[in-house]
């Protein structure tokens, strides 16, 4: 009887809203087919509105993808999800443009070097402190944790998502050359001694430089930072991300043993994109600038998944380092808070990114993205075989233990890039390296204040 009356005041209230013009958005499901799938639901059918601000990370760029997962949400709670898609290259000013317009979004979608170092630093987020019991920090991955973390104890990112960059490599030229003898395929990681062997064998057999340290601009920076820093165990900034410490003598032995290589050319007239694009093309042997969505499809490939445009197989790996086992750069992205001064606002906001990051909902999220879940569990749902349907993201996974630093965090993050990668233009010039990295070190440590 109590649910035929609870229809019988659902159809009501239905009736009366058509009376009244039916001016209910099109993005909230009609309270009737609510009280239809989830009865006895006390959810109200409108929970509030929320607007969310995504930058383009993986399938959270697409408008159908997105749709199909925040109607869920709709469903389950009531709250609907107004989104915008930003993109990199002026999403910045429209996030900043909004701030100082007092028309933030409640949510953004996006990495801790934005969320914490920009955006949190400035008082403009919510501490979600609050949402972290024990628990959840024994299951997020420790550096994620700690770069969603700001220096005054606040967080200002729930992380959702990591990946691990890395390298790659022409295995076919490898064997060709016979420096696939220096590679562990299993680990996908080498040491510092089998990547000089291999690089001096691949070109002794090709007659010409294989791998290329790219410095025409910022993109795939990453990459270079990667293979410098790994080599001899150097650093990029202190673990407390208040000062970058490239200058490192550790660091200056890299650049020094790289220079030194005809194998390796510094090469001014490529950035990350160029040099896969020429990895593709299989003119170079080794790729510094890759990933999982390189691995996935290597410069939008008709190949297929892990091959160049020859058919030649594409293996990533690890960058090399004496000890085999590498510090890699990560990527990691989550969701954050705007405080626009409405609780129920940030409370809508949070009940969003409880349903998306630690619930059963999350390996939805998590697939959407097309990375790794950044913590091993979510109420009880385990996340550790979340790609076993996927043989090339489930290999992959080898990487996320080693995710090292993430030091992209460090203040005046924006100048250290353009120092680093001006940096190595002059020391493919040829210029003096121990002086030439104390100088552009000492510059980005001037402009972080």
């Amino acid at each position: 009887m109590k649910k035929l009356l609870a229809i019988l005041l659902a159809m009501t209230m239905v009736m009366a809203l058509v009376a009244c013009g039916g001016n209910q958005s099109n993005d909230t499901p009609p309270a009737q087919d609510q009280t239809q799938d989830t009865p006895g639901d006390s959810a109200p059918a409108d929970g509030g509105e929320i607007t969310l601000w995504t930058y383009p990370i993986g399938d959270w760029g697409k408008e159908e993808k997105v749709k199909a997962i925040t109607d869920a949400f709709t469903a389950d709670t009531g709250i609907t999800v107004k989104v915008e898609y930003l993109a990199y290259a002026d999403g910045d000013d429209k996030v900043n443009s909004a701030i100082t317009a007092n028309a933030a979004p409640d949510l953004i979608m996006e990495g801790p070097e934005r969320l914490v170092t920009n955006w949190g630093d400035k008082g403009y987020l919510v501490d979600l402190s609050d949402m972290f019991d024990d628990t959840d920090k024994s299951e997020i991955n420790a550096a994620a944790m700690a770069a969603c973390t700001h220096s005054n104890g606040a967080v200002y990112e729930y992380p959702l998502v990591v990946t691990a960059h890395c390298m790659a490599i022409n295995l076919n030229a490898f064997k060709e050359a016979g420096a696939d003898q220096y590679l562990d395929l299993e680990k996908h990681t080498w040491t510092t001694e089998n990547f000089i062997k291999a690089v001096d064998a691949l070109y002794a057999h090709f007659n010409a430089p294989v791998g290329a340290v790219y410095c025409k601009g910022q993109g795939g920076d990453q990459g270079t930072r990667a293979l410098v820093n790994n080599l001899y165990g150097g650093t990029f900034a202190t673990a407390s991300h208040d000062k970058y410490t490239w200058d490192d003598p550790l660091n200056i032995k890299a650049l020094e043993q790289l220079k030194s290589m005809p194998g390796i050319a510094f090469d001014a007239s490529l950035e990350g994109g160029d040099e896969i694009k020429v990895f593709y093309q299989g003119i170079l042997k080794m790729a510094f600038c890759w990933n999982i969505a390189q691995q996935l499809n290597p410069n939008l490939a008709d190949t297929g998944a892990g091959l160049t445009a020859n058919g030649e197989e594409i293996v990533f790996m690890g960058f090399p380092s004496e000890s085999g086992t590498p510090a890699l750069q990560g990527g990691i992205w989550g969701f954050g808070v705007f405080d626009n001064g409405d609780p129920a606002k940030v409370d809508n906001a949070k009940t969003f990114i409880k349903w998306m990051c630690d619930s059963e909902h999350t390996v939805d999220a998590v697939k959407t993205a097309n990375y790794f879940a950044a913590r091993s569990a979510a109420e009880g749902t385990d996340l550790s075989d979340i790609w076993a349907d996927n043989e090339i993201m489930n290999e992959y996974q080898v990487l996320m233990p080693y995710l090292g630093d993430y030091y992209q965090v460090t203040k005046g993050w924006a100048g250290a890039r353009t120092e680093w990668w001006t940096m190595l233009q002059k020391v493919g010039e040829g210029a003096d390296i121990a002086s030439t990295v104390a100088t552009y070190a000492g510059n980005a440590n001037a402009n972080a204040g």
